[in-house]
């Protein structure tokens, strides 16, 4: 009796064995790409105080309408488990892998935020309508749960530091937060009375990990795909300078200027950053 049941163990085995063998390792494209949740963040030197003798805070606005950021802003809907910049970083905030923080009042990172208080700077908070019963004829408060909109959001703020390090003789830039802008109009107003927000600052050192595990799609060539994590510190995006540290309490360039002047400020401030380190040179 014995030896039957291991006859039929061997039988078993045997027959397991030569259908796994018979399936096709099913791979989908022309090749195996690495499974990206392995990836880790790209690792950035250490940098010392003592080695850092000039610096600058500089703040960005990213435009998702132009064609060059356009990664960051589709898909809008999720697509074999890729989602835009936006819809990842409300994933996590929602599971708790990001803080986000307050801002409204300034952007040090100071006070934070809970998912409902995102929830509500996206307008997405619950709302209560009085409205009659039809069966009853008596009037009922109505609650109506709010929804969040991530195409609204059409820009982003970056806060980043430009330093020289003189141990490596080198300008280098750190990407301190981002955070997110939502354009809408209000019920009621004219189309083109647009307003724009600022819904909350996220810590970029905090974000790493997260943006690092997420592809961004490449139009062009999608053997050679980066993360959200990647087109930052490689700087694939295109953007303009809005702010930079001042004495003037870090005062906008809209304040003082408008138009086309705004822009032919922005970029004398990115030429000034530029040749300086070319200045530090001899030829």
């Amino acid at each position: 009796m014995r030896k039957l049941f291991a006859y039929l163990g061997v039988i078993v085995f045997v027959f397991t064995v030569s259908v796994k063998q018979s399936q096709a390792q099913i791979v989908n494209g022309a090749f195996k790409r690495t499974d990206i949740i392995q990836k880790k963040p790209m690792p950035l030197t250490s940098v010392r105080e003592a080695d850092v003798f000039w610096s600058q805070k500089l703040w960005r606005i990213i435009d998702l309408r132009e064609k060059v950021n356009l990664p960051l802003y589709y898909p809008t809907v999720e697509i074999d488990g890729r989602m835009n910049l936006i819809a990842l970083l409300l994933s996590g905030i929602e599971n708790g892998q990001l803080t986000p923080y307050d801002a409204s009042l300034d952007d040090d990172f100071k006070v934070p935020m809970s998912y409902e208080q995102v929830k509500a700077a996206f307008g997405a908070e619950a709302t209560t309508e009085e409205r009659i019963n039809f069966d009853t004829g008596e009037r009922e408060q109505i609650t109506i749960q709010g929804e969040i909109r991530p195409n609204d959001i059409k820009q982003y703020m970056i806060k980043e530091e430009w330093y020289f390090d003189k141990q490596t003789s080198t300008l280098n830039v750190r990407i301190i937060g981002i955070c997110p802008i939502r354009e809408f109009v209000r019920p009621g107003d004219a189309p083109e009375n647009v307003q724009r927000q600022k819904l909350f600052w996220v810590y970029y050192p905090e974000a790493r990990p997260l943006l690092s595990t997420n592809l961004v799609l490449n139009p062009y060539n999608t053997a050679q795909q980066m993360s959200f994590d990647d087109l930052f510190i490689k700087r694939v995006f295109n953007s303009y300078i809005v702010a930079e540290e001042n004495v003037f309490n870090n005062r906008g360039i809209n304040a003082y200027l408008t138009g086309k002047n705004a822009m032919l400020e922005s970029k004398r401030i990115e030429e000034r950053i530029f040749n300086y380190e070319q200045d530090l040179w001899e030829y």
